[in-house]
């Protein structure tokens, strides 16, 4: 099979390294990837918005599997184009990524199909949205854009002066451009996190390993929210007794409502979870695999995932064996200094080796260029230094031994991952 992979992150590394596993993949492709990538799949200069660009490129080299893995052309309806140019595609459709593109949407959908979440009220109007802050008057205030926001679109207020910063963040800066014309303000919820993706052809769900991620930029959870620091699997809290409660509650009654709302969910469905005192909740549904919980999650794949893909597909998941390794797995991102905020790029990572890897550890890229055989940081979160391990310490040893291995100026990550 000859497979195209859009986007250019860690995730879609750990991806195309997956697939490249796989006896059946001929041809691998990548749009527009970057300079780790460059190692393991012809990549293309694609943008991944360019929706007419990757159904031409898919149609000249005859491709038989796109899969679109980030959730900005999953919304734009990149597999409704697909699939009209009679191209099969991974992922879902516009209609049923909405279940991420749309925070109103998707509480709509638990609190009408009755699926564990926190409370909640949607606001268009900055001065309505403040009035119920104040009134509510319980800190900290959880306040979300609407749309998609690079996975920064959710900020806690901890008294009201954050909050109105949030709000005028958000709805008057449109910080968010357009994701802010609406924001959603829920319960603060708390316990332990949980993300737990799972293939899904419509009708049959199958959830992947568990993972956490630590989203904060700084050690002991300080700092801002970033896309991801780091991850481990499987996570700690989430033992088989809560995933059943999660399969009941959540899982199936999530596949159930899209169904039932004429928008069937084919791809991965990614679950962000809240171990609350009262069970486990839904903090937020992506239509995609997480970054970087995708890098810790498909090492410990048995199961050929071209059979998989295929089988969700063809809507024939039940039937597809999905089986997983038993060790254990970490990911430690090193990111450029100064993310989530303002940073360098260009700088060269040493301590690499020629296809950009080190011993011992997986280096999956997440922004990296590759210029005259030498590797240069090439966005916020430059690197998933990642290992398998027998346990949770084993993997985390390895990874962080992975990362004094690798040196580029002002390189910041986290020293508590898996804490």
């Amino acid at each position: 099979m000859r497979i195209l992979v859009i986007g250019g992150g860690g995730r879609e590394h750990a991806i195309v390294r997956k697939l490249k596993e796989s006896p059946r993949t001929t041809g691998l492709y990548c749009a527009p990837g970057n300079g780790g990538i460059a190692k393991d799949a012809e990549c293309v200069p694609i943008p991944v918005t360019d929706i007419p660009g990757v159904v031409r490129f898919a149609k000249d080299k005859r491709i038989d599997l796109v899969f679109v893995a980030p959730d900005d052309p999953l919304a734009a309806g990149m597999v409704d184009e697909l699939e009209k140019a009679g191209i099969r595609a991974f992922g879902p459709n516009a209609k049923a990524a909405e279940i991420e593109s749309s925070k109103v949407f998707s509480k709509g959908l638990m609190k009408k199909y009755h699926i564990p979440t926190a409370d909640y009220e949607v606001f268009g109007d900055p001065r309505k949205a403040l009035d119920y802050i104040r009134k509510q008057d319980t800190y900290p205030a959880v306040i979300k854009a609407d749309g998609l926001a690079l996975g920064k679109g959710v900020i806690l207020a901890g008294n009201f002066d954050e909050a109105k910063a949030a709000v005028k963040t958000i709805m008057e800066d449109k910080a968010f451009g357009a994701s802010g014309n609406r924001v959603v303000i829920e319960q603060f919820l708390t316990g332990p996190e949980v993300s737990v993706l799972a293939f899904t052809d419509g009708k049959c769900v199958k959830p992947m390993v568990s993972s956490k991620d630590h989203k904060r930029a700084l050690d002991g959870d300080k700092g801002l929210n970033t896309g991801g620091m780091g991850t481990i699997s499987p996570n700690p809290y989430y033992t088989p007794e809560i995933a059943e409660i999660c399969r009941n509650t959540i899982f199936l009654p999530t596949i159930r409502a899209m169904r039932q709302e004429g928008r069937p969910f084919k791809g991965c469905l990614y679950f962000g979870l809240m171990l609350t005192p009262d069970g486990p909740k839904v903090i937020e549904y992506n239509s995609r695999f997480g970054d970087p919980e995708t890098q810790v999650v498909l090492p410990r794949l048995k199961t050929d995932f071209v059979d998989i893909l295929e089988a969700v597909v063809d809507e024939r998941l039940e039937r597809q064996p999905v089986e997983w390794r038993g060790e254990a797995c970490a990911c430690v991102v090193m990111a450029s200094g100064g993310y989530p905020k303002r940073y360098k790029k260009g700088v060269e990572i040493t301590g690499l080796d020629a296809d950009g890897q080190i011993p011992g550890a997986t280096v999956f890229h997440a922004g990296t260029a590759l210029r005259g055989g030498r590797y240069y940081t090439n966005g916020g979160r430059v690197l998933g230094v990642t290992a398998l391990g027998k346990d949770l310490p084993e993997a985390l040893k390895k990874a962080y031994a992975g990362v004094d291995k690798i040196h580029f100026e002002d390189a910041q990550y986290r020293h508590d991952i898996g804490k």
